[in-house]
């Protein structure tokens, strides 16, 4: 309860932002729930209906294609909007698609409901973009520069509670009902979870005093901040040949090895462990409880080793999850694999974006973060894609295998060229 009322009652909050950080903090509450149920157990619906590993890995590199694309445009068509409006709007037409799911099991058979699942997902994906590049630029508007790293920490405090009682909530409810009531009834869950963070998202409005020192919001992963000018100014290949070349090359290698495993992760759960809806959500909330829990460890090890340092040992420590989970047998296994992940991405999770910050020259970072969005969404895209047609060559724990080797080689690389 201390914890609620220093979040959402603090005294020391100036009365004219008090308002736009509640609606930040709800916001983001609601979306956990949204996060922890439908978004959570959406590739593992996937895996129940009888979904391939390249079906899953479809799922997760639409949204990365469709941002490769889109989101210079985006930013181009946001800049000419009042941000606010724009974020709310795209919020709404995104969040109906949640819905959309539930109705997939009243019209289509089980391999109808997974490519239903992956065009509503395409659908989702258009207006995703505008928001995730448009809701960044809402943060700074709305929030004063002294409060955000405030803002941001209690917002991840939120986050991550919630998370993990939705998490541990649905995994119990889909074990009361049958397939596929049970996730049509989370579906709507969700959905009730998004439109509750759209309406909160409504009432933030920018603060005419912080536009005047706006600097870059503490988002969880950069975006592209576009300008009224062309594209062309956003995607500079000058940038390419500057030290911070080094730094896309080695992420670029973290991020593919980082997203070769993860189409994987729910064909192993579903069809090699056997672990039920319930093992899931109690894993995943362990997990982010885990998070939670080495977050607050990290400005110690950030004073004591820096921000590299603790993104580079973090992907190392990433490597083991994939390897561990391909010699794991028992649910206990699983929880314990689901600790240690934890724990390692509080350390990259927490320190990448500064160590990446602090690769990029301050006066020029709109153009250098263009790249990384780029770098970041093609690694999504590629690793979506090459992780299934990996584990159909070499079988799926040994594909396993080696996306935890390539992670390790990756985290050797950021420490030592990064």
């Amino acid at each position: 309860m201390k914890l609620l009322r220093r979040i959402f009652i603090n005294p020391a909050i100036p009365p004219e932002y008090r308002a736009n950080f509640i609606h930040f903090y709800l916001d983001i509450g609601w979306y956990a729930l949204l996060a922890g149920s439908s978004i959570n157990f959406q590739n593992v619906y996937a895996a129940r209906l009888g979904a391939n590993s390249f079906q899953i890995g479809l799922l997760g590199a639409i949204p990365a294609l469709v941002s490769l694309l889109l989101a210079i445009p985006a930013g181009i068509w946001l800049a000419k909007r009042p941000v606010h409006r724009a974020v709310f709007w795209t919020s709404v037409i995104y969040r109906i698609g949640f819905l959309l799911w539930a109705f997939l099991p009243w019209f289509f058979d089980e391999q109808g409901q997974v490519w239903g699942l992956t065009a509503i997902i395409l659908f989702q994906a258009i207006p995703l973009t505008a928001l995730s590049v448009g809701f960044n630029t809402l943060f700074a508007s709305a929030v004063p520069a002294e409060w955000r790293a405030n803002v941001a920490a209690n917002r991840n405090i939120v986050l991550s509670v919630v998370f993990m009682g939705a998490s541990i909530g649905t995994g119990w409810m889909l074990e009361q009902f049958s397939f596929p009531l049970n996730y049509q009834i989370v579906f709507v869950i969700g959905f009730f979870g998004a439109a509750m963070s759209s309406v909160h998202l409504y009432f933030i409005r920018p603060i005419p005093e912080s536009e005047a020192k706006l600097e870059p919001a503490q988002p969880l992963q950069p975006q592209v901040v576009a300008r009224r000018s062309s594209w062309r100014e956003n995607i500079r290949f000058d940038i390419w040949k500057t030290p911070f070349r080094t730094t896309l090359l080695v992420l670029l290698f973290f991020h593919l090895s980082q997203y070769l495993a993860i189409p994987l992760f729910p064909i192993y759960f579903v069809n090699e462990l056997g672990l039920t809806d319930e093992h899931i959500g109690i894993g995943t909330a362990l997990f982010y409880l885990t998070v939670l829990l080495g977050s607050t460890q990290l400005s110690f090890l950030v004073r004591r080793i820096g921000h590299k340092a603790v993104t580079g040992w973090g992907v190392i420590g990433m490597s083991l999850y994939p390897g561990f989970l391909a010699f794991a047998g028992q649910v206990w296994e699983f929880y314990a694999i689901s600790i240690l992940g934890g724990l390692v991405w509080a350390m990259v999770g927490g320190a990448q974006l500064n160590y990446l910050l602090e690769a990029c020259p301050a006066e020029d970072r709109p153009a250098h973060l263009a790249w990384y969005t780029i770098v970041l969404n093609a690694c999504v895209l590629a690793g979506s894609l090459l992780g299934p047609v990996t584990a159909a060559a070499m079988g799926i724990s040994a594909a396993l295998i080696l996306a935890g080797i390539l992670r390790g080689l990756a985290g050797v690389a950021i420490l030592k060229w990064g």
